[in-house]
């Protein structure tokens, strides 16, 4: 039996690329285990999957200025050690890591034992978690072709991100029940990440008045987000999160207003769902989804607008122009080369393994 170890976490989109990955190599045989931080998002996601669970000291490596910098390298040193030892016992075929910074000590413990890693970058730029893995990775797959380019030639490899089989066998009737929508009216699904977007809420909200004549819309607004004002408001519906639901959801709707988050514009891609990209501002992040939402607009799958110099009425409008044209960015999509990112990083795995 091949055993292979994963590896990521500090937020959900460092762990259902992982998720997506272990159906089809169960089917091949693999024994799977997951190596994380002791009480991360990625050990509550992974309770559902019967996959032994690891638990390591972990830090967080800042760019700027923190008291907790002068401590965490300490956490960092006694994770190499914890996920060393981890790894001895197990003795894997191959680690697998999508990022974050518990894959650090992990990744670097591998590579003292001369286990192969194969590491998976979701933006266009590497963020620092995968920069201080990629000297000693094997392969190091990526979404975006631009990512080649800041990637060693040798070991970067375009497979875009894996996703849940699951996402792909939505019931749009099921979803259109639960929202008591109509299925004679075009529907809007927006989603603003598992924290929600509060500046994506505002616009939408300030819209709907001339957004719901033409259009019904489901909105996935994030955890206590939900407008009790607008509860009973025909045609618009809201959830604060949705995990089974969520494919029937995308089944049903006809254009997607999002967050650029590398997972999510995936999914997008590999549902043919045309989008509306809402990138999270430069001053709110390292500005890595605006550069995901520019590779989308000109590979033509997605319109992008920033934020900042977005208001109701525009969006509004964008949103009319996205609907009426949305036969041009699902053509654009259907002609992508990323077919089945899960096909290809479990070959890339399984050539690995056999080398």
């Amino acid at each position: 039996m091949k055993r292979i170890v994963f590896t990521g976490g500090g937020t959900a989109g460092h762990v259902t690329p992982n998720i997506a990955l272990f159906p089809k190599l169960r089917e091949l045989g693999y024994d799977i285990h997951y190596i994380g931080s002791y009480d991360g998002i990625e050990k509550k996601l992974i309770e559902d999957y019967q996959i032994p669970y690891y638990g390591i000291s972990t830090g967080k490596l800042r760019r700027y200025f923190d008291v907790k910098n002068f401590s965490d390298p300490f956490r960092v040193l006694k994770g190499f050690s914890e996920a060393k030892k981890i790894l001895k016992t197990l003795k894997p075929d191959i680690v697998f890591s999508k990022g974050g910074f518990v894959s650090v000590p992990v990744v670097r413990a591998a590579a003292a034992l001369k286990i192969p890693c194969i590491i998976h970058e979701s933006d266009m730029t590497p963020g620092l978690a995968n920069k201080l893995c990629i000297p000693v990775a094997t392969k190091v797959c990526c979404n975006f072709p631009e990512t080649l380019n800041e990637l060693p030639a040798d070991k970067a490899v375009l497979t875009g991100s894996p996703m849940r089989e699951e996402l792909t066998q939505g019931n749009k009737f099921r979803a259109l029940e639960k929202c008591e929508f109509n299925s004679g009216k075009p529907i809007v699904m927006v989603i603003g990440g598992s924290l929600g977007a509060t500046g994506v809420n505002q616009l939408v909200r300030e819209a709907l008045p001339e957004l719901l004549e033409d259009f019904q819309i489901v909105h996935v607004c994030g955890k206590d987000k939900v407008d009790n004002l607008l509860l009973n408001k025909v045609g618009y519906k809201q959830f604060e999160y949705v995990k089974d639901d969520l494919k029937d959801l995308f089944a049903m709707a006809d254009i997607v207003i999002s967050r650029a988050g590398a997972n999510v514009i995936c999914e997008l891609l590999a549902l043919k769902k045309p989008s509306l990209l809402i990138p999270l501002p430069a001053k709110s992040s390292r500005g890595d989804q605006i550069l995901n939402a520019k590779s989308f607009e000109a590979q033509g799958f997605s319109m992008v607008c920033d934020e900042d110099d977005l208001t109701a009425k525009m969006l509004t409008e964008k949103v009319h122009e996205l609907y009426f044209t949305r036969h041009s960015y699902i053509e654009a999509m259907q002609a992508s080369v990323q077919k089945n990112p899960v096909n290809t990083i479990v070959e890339l795995i399984e050539e690995t393994v056999n080398q």
